[in-house]
């Protein structure tokens, strides 16, 4: 009688792992291309979506801006049409538009694609932006107005510089992977600690993921460091001939919106303003670039289970993806 029942619990344990091995298989699968800037990630996702015969989500937080084109990078004529993208050129650069905002559009879009496909494709180095969407923002404290509001008039006053120096000193673990030449982030993370008196890390740290009716894979690209600092530097120059400057002029009356505190723009209007030469402006561009790519590599490091690949490793990294996506 024993025997029998230990067979039989055998057979409801095996049942249970076919079961469970059928739903892991079925279950809607967001993959998600990281990766620090100029390593190749467009150019990645959309051979994904191709092959999976699916869709791109870009989570870059200034491609969702249709002013602004030659700084950031978009995807051109020819990429748009190998693939469908959303979030592309979908707000004016007069509205705000933050990665809480982005969470909730986004999940409402991957709702509507699951439906026709099994597996999106997400794209972008915004790691705050990937992040709200894979585990969600949506504890982060909202800060009053006085406290926002003296940040903001400390930056325009100061200079960035005083506000990231507070920054190291009460949060040096998110100081070391965000975008501190962001004046955006540098302003959110001091707004977390004066409304709440806890680090912005402390939230990453501590919470918990909401549960997402989909499985999440990462796939990060990276490439050897010079190799990589030899592409950041091509992009810029490629950028100035495009017309960057003439892009940040067109933008001078939004000169304040958050997005155009950001490399490639801050460093031109500070050349407009007549405090650096054009050619220092370029190669400050480069210099925050590169600076900026290692905070990206740091991010998706610290931050969820990236499988990192070369950018020219497809096979491998579709060989990989179909342990989930099958």
């Amino acid at each position: 009688m024993k025997k029998v029942e230990k067979r039989n619990h055998q057979k409801s344990s095996e049942e249970k792992r076919v079961i469970n091995a059928h739903n892991t298989i079925t279950k809607k699968t967001l993959v998600v291309v990281v990766g620090p800037t100029a390593v190749g990630k467009t150019a990645m996702a959309i051979s994904l979506a191709q092959h999976f015969n699916t869709e791109i989500i870009s989570a870059d937080s200034r491609q969702f801006y249709r002013e602004m084109h030659t700084g950031t990078a978009k995807p051109n004529a020819e990429e748009l049409a190998a693939a469908p993208h959303h979030f592309i050129d979908s707000h004016s650069i007069d509205q705000e538009y933050s990665a809480g905002d982005f969470e909730r559009d986004a999940l409402e879009l991957l709702n509507e694609l699951f439906k026709k496909c099994e597996t999106v494709v997400m794209v972008g180095g915004s790691g705050l932006f990937v992040r709200a969407v894979c585990e969600g923002l949506d504890n982060l404290p909202k800060a009053p107005e006085g406290i926002r509001g003296q940040l903001n008039k400390d930056f325009e006053q100061y200079g960035l510089d005083p506000l990231k120096e507070r920054l190291l000193a009460i949060d040096p673990d998110y100081y070391a992977i965000a975008d501190i030449d962001n004046p955006q982030r540098v302003i959110r993370a001091l707004e977390v600690y004066e409304t709440t008196g806890l680090p912005m890390s402390s939230y990453y740290q501590n919470k918990s993921a909401p549960q997402r009716p989909f499985e999440v894979v990462t796939i990060g690209l990276n490439m050897e460091r010079s190799t990589l600092y030899n592409r950041i530097n091509l992009r810029v120059d490629n950028m100035i001939e495009a017309g960057l400057l003439e892009e940040v002029k067109s933008l001078l009356p939004y000169r304040h919106k958050p997005a155009l505190l950001t490399v490639g723009y801050a460093e031109i209007f500070d050349y407009l303003d007549g405090n650096i030469s054009f050619q220092e402006a370029v190669d400050k561009i480069k210099q925050n670039s590169r600076r900026y790519a290692k905070r990206q590599i740091t991010w998706f490091n610290k931050y969820g289970n990236t499988t990192w690949f070369q950018p020219n490793e497809k096979d491998k990294i579709v060989a990989y993806l179909n342990r989930f996506v099958s």
